[in-house]
């Protein structure tokens, strides 16, 4: 279907200024000043295809993401819930269903949102995120630290990197688009690869659920 006024391309985010899988056509963070002294919400991330849930439409990051196996499943799913999201409003989230750089094991599902945005391009506070979530009966990325922005948690912060990409930290309040260069930023694990070709072009295997279906 052709794209609509309020089907947006999910952002790029910018990796903070210690990610060591930032390449050289990445945008990296030049300032962390949005998050001083904020409540912030640390996410896993997931190693997945970036999607996005309308009422009336999905796709991949490309608006106009053409047929792909590995969309299935998570094309299934929006048919449950599309009625319940608000028009003009996007949720964001991982598709999961097919195993990229890394192999998941008992994934509580194969789409796992982080984001909600509503008519207005803003980006709901995480707390009503939360209960979007569990409205939509849609799984959450895992959630590492809620609290005031502080360096020191990073600097001791330690990731199983054979099984986590990296992390996404984001204002805990709501936010426009317009400032969203400021208000999330990534850290990804060193020689991570993020092109879909590898994986696109290739045989799809899925990722593994909890209970094992």
């Amino acid at each position: 279907m052709a794209a609509k006024a309020h089907h947006k391309k999910y952002p790029r985010t910018r990796h903070l200024p210690w990610s060591p899988g930032a390449s050289r056509d990445d945008l990296i963070a030049s300032s962390l000043d949005a998050f001083a002294e904020q409540r912030v919400i640390v996410t896993e991330k997931m190693d997945g295809e970036n999607t996005t849930l309308y009422r009336d439409h999905i796709h991949a990051r490309s608006l106009d993401s053409r047929h792909h196996p590995s969309r299935d499943w998570v094309k299934a799913l929006h048919g449950g819930v599309a009625h319940h999201i608000p028009e003009a409003w996007r949720v964001c989230g991982e598709n999961l269903y097919a195993r990229h750089s890394i192999a998941y094991a008992g994934l509580p599902s194969y789409f796992m949102m982080f984001s909600i945005w509503d008519e207005r391009d803003r980006c709901l506070d995480w707390d009503s995120t939360v209960e979007w979530a569990a409205l939509l009966g849609l799984e959450l990325v895992p959630v590492l630290y809620d609290g005031v922005f502080d360096p020191a948690w990073f600097d001791g912060f330690e990731q199983d990197l054979e099984r986590a990409e990296g992390y996404v930290v984001r204002l805990a309040s709501s936010f426009l688009r317009a400032d969203f260069g400021v208000s999330v930023a990534k850290w990804v694990r060193p020689g991570h690869v993020q092109t879909d070709q590898h994986w696109m072009h290739a045989e799809v295997v899925a990722n593994g659920l909890a209970g094992g279906s």
